[in-house]
């Protein structure tokens, strides 16, 4: 079955949404998200996707009071992104209750010092975030060429034992338009040792339903549940549809 980590997007300590990525078009769905993480908790989800949003505008971590107060709330395995760029950073967001951190930009400018990292502390507490647009890596809140392709980054990084891989299609993030399911059952059938978490575009259950059935691990998603549109303790007993 589809493992179903549910998002936590933060602006100035909120619970927002974006879409594509633009600031500008934040939505502002709670200002406690600890709140939002414990009724996430409260349905029976495990697994938790926080992004530390300022923190990626100011290339280093901004929100750890949010991270922390959700990993003290709940019993979540919670994964934290967002400003990370150096091991300070890291360091901070698994003193702060992070059990893994995805890493966008700096996967894609800085691979060698990822590696190294993953050699320290353990690869299995990395996710690369492999945001991506006309099959192109893109990095710096998506406004830059990431100077190689998807499947060369995804390549790279499985060859390096580092097997979890965030997949956002940016030009359906936050969009409600449907995920791009081929996009990411390409990559499953190249690599099917990749523990892929698709991101961008679900809009209701069947979507989920849909990646489930094409074989993909897992998915994150945020907007369709805030809006209403997605039952969740329906997903997870699996008897949930559009």
């Amino acid at each position: 079955m589809i493992e179903l980590i549910p998002a936590i997007d933060i602006i100035g300590g909120c619970c927002v949404r974006l879409s594509k990525g633009d600031y500008d078009a934040k939505k502002v769905y709670d200002a406690h998200p600890e709140d939002v993480a414990r009724r996430f908790e409260d349905m029976g989800a495990t697994r938790l996707h926080v992004v530390d949003l300022d923190g990626a505008k100011a290339s280093h971590i901004v929100n750890l009071e949010v991270l922390d107060r959700i990993t003290s709330a709940t019993r979540l395995v919670v994964d934290f992104g967002g400003g990370i760029k150096q091991e300070s950073d890291l360091q901070a967001a698994f003193d702060h209750g992070a059990a893994m951190v995805t890493v966008g930009s700096l996967a894609a400018t800085q691979p060698e010092l990822l590696l190294q990292w993953a050699g320290k502390f353990g690869a299995d507490r990395f996710i690369v975030g492999a945001d991506a647009q006309d099959g192109r890596i893109r990095i710096k809140g998506w406004k830059e060429d990431g100077g190689m392709t998807l499947e060369e980054f995804v390549a790279f990084y499985m060859q390096h034992g580092i097997t979890r891989v965030l997949c956002t299609d940016i030009s359906r993030d936050g969009m409600l338009a449907g995920p791009n399911t081929e996009l990411y059952r390409g990559i499953m059938q190249k690599y099917p040792a990749c523990r892929l978490i698709a991101s961008g575009g679900i809009s209701c259950t069947q979507d989920i339903l849909d990646l489930e059935s094409a074989g993909i691990p897992s998915v994150v998603f945020g907007k369709a549940f805030y809006e209403g549109r997605l039952d969740l303790p329906a997903l997870l007993n699996r008897t949930a549809s559009c």
